[in-house]
């Protein structure tokens, strides 16, 4: 009746696809045309959406998508922060795999120059004279007593001789004594000069004894001098206690601190200083041969890998 009477008004019909009003509530808005739907759309909303009962919809009105729209349609791509993550380059690719094997090779370097330096500071060791510090021809103590007294006993009859002979000087003693005093009181002297005295004996007198043991002494420091040299090896050989934990020995550390000082040489004046230094040169030695087959072991595994940089020989010794 609505219609009619607003036919009736107007004095024209309605054209088609214009907003149809009707009274009592605002005109519907021209459905916007569809350009190209989804197949899979099209079929959903063709086979749920319920029949149209409103005459607006029944002329071209879309409803509004169901559950099962949302669902055939699929759910919305993610934000470009979840994105999926671009391909690295076949270079990156590369570098990550080379990087274990960079830093292998570059720890395999590092312990190759430690190894090489620890040779070229500890080689003098490879200079020592074990008989010479070892003072094989030292005289042990029993020589040098029974010399001593040999010695005391010589003193005592010179002096007696002597005392004869004055005595007889004074005529507290017939001439006769004082003259057989006076022979053996040159006797006795002459047994004193070591010339004549080899004549007799071959025991070295207590001169001798000290002498010989003041030359070995004295030519033990001059080779401990020259194996410290300017930098002191023994304080450089120290590097090595991981190769021998005998080193790291509380008995040596003396000798370390004068080696350091560059003072040892001057220092070593008791033959048990000298035995102690030469047992620190035997392990050092021992470290020593330890840290060349660890060095020439590992110049193998890096020719054997490749490695022509890590591989390398030791430094010329002193």
């Amino acid at each position: 009746m609505a219609e009619s009477r607003l036919k009736a008004a107007t004095g024209a019909e309605q054209m088609p696809g214009e907003p149809v009003l009707r009274q009592g509530r605002a005109a519907d808005p021209v459905p916007a045309p569809i350009t190209s739907p989804s197949p899979a759309r099209s079929q959903a909303v063709s086979t749920v959406a319920p029949p149209a009962k409103d005459p607006a919809v029944a002329a071209g009105a879309e409803p509004p998508a169901s559950d099962v729209d949302r669902d055939d349609l699929g759910p919305a791509e993610p934000a470009t922060a979840t994105s999926p993550a671009v391909p690295e380059s076949g270079q990156d690719q590369s570098e990550q795999e080379e990087s274990p094997a960079a830093i292998e090779k570059a720890l395999a370097e590092t312990r190759q120059r430690k190894l090489r330096l620890m040779l070229k500071q500890c080689d003098r060791v490879l200079l020592m004279d074990f008989d010479l510090l070892a003072m094989s021809g030292w005289p042990d103590n029993y020589s040098l007593a029974a010399a001593r007294r040999n010695r005391d006993l010589w003193l005592f009859s010179a002096l007696l001789a002597a005392l004869v002979f004055l005595s007889g000087l004074t005529g507290f003693v017939p001439a006769w004594i004082a003259g057989g005093g006076f022979g053996a009181f040159a006797i006795i002297l002459m047994l004193g000069v070591p010339a004549i005295r080899r004549i007799y004996t071959s025991r070295p007198s207590y001169l001798d004894l000290v002498i010989k043991r003041q030359r070995l002494l004295r030519d033990a420091r001059k080779h401990i001098e020259h194996l410290e040299g300017k930098e002191g090896l023994v304080w450089q050989c120290a590097r090595m206690a991981e190769f021998n934990a005998s080193l790291r020995s509380s008995r040596f550390s003396e000798l370390l601190a004068l080696s350091e000082q560059r003072a040892l040489a001057r220092n070593m004046t008791r033959r048990e200083y000298i035995r102690l230094y030469l047992i620190y040169l035997l392990e050092a030695e021992k470290a020593y041969d330890r840290v060349q087959k660890a060095f020439f072991d590992g110049n193998q595994q890096a020719m054997d890998r490749g490695w022509a940089s890590v591989a390398a020989s030791p430094g010329q010794r002193a």
